[in-house]
């Protein structure tokens, strides 16, 4: 797989999560569909929040911060998973996010990679940048005030 340093920086500080990650950048960089399975809970803990409600923060936290950790889009486009410091699974309680953390396993696609399955929306830059999780409170909580005030057209 190829890409720029950018890239190649994202890539090292994904695998350097991984239990040996020398075997995880070869089999990553091997897999057609370039994706891993990566634990969670050493470098990252991931906060998994409905598209609904996931879409909507994002856009509230990318106006409150420049320090948006990378985000995933499952296959569906369903749910987004929020990288956030490791630790806050543990600690997280919240109604509907799902929280993946010591002893779970993330599926992560190749940093500059397009595939059809799980993708990034906001993809690692290789710094270690994580969302802040009081932040991303905060702004599921603004963008849930913003769902409830303005709810979706139903269909007739």
């Amino acid at each position: 797989m190829s890409g720029g340093a950018g890239t190649r920086r994202a890539v090292e500080w994904l695998v350097s999560a991984a239990p040996d990650p020398g075997t995880c950048r070869r089999e990553w960089e091997r897999n057609p569909l370039g994706i891993a399975l990566l634990p969670a809970g050493r470098i990252w803990d991931v906060l998994v929040l409905p598209s609904a409600l996931g879409h909507p923060a994002l856009d509230v936290l990318t106006c409150c911060t420049d320090e948006v950790g990378p985000v995933l889009a499952d296959f569906g486009d369903s749910r987004l998973g929020f990288f956030v410091p490791p630790g806050t699974a543990a600690r997280w309680v919240a109604t509907a996010v799902r929280t993946v953390g010591t002893g779970c396993w993330v599926v992560v696609p190749y940093p500059g990679r397009v595939s059809s399955g799980v993708r990034w929306i906001v993809p690692p830059d290789g710094t270690g940048t994580l969302t802040d999780p009081a932040v991303l409170e905060l702004s599921m909580h603004e963008a849930a005030a913003s769902l409830a005030a303005d709810p979706p057209a139903e269909d007739v």
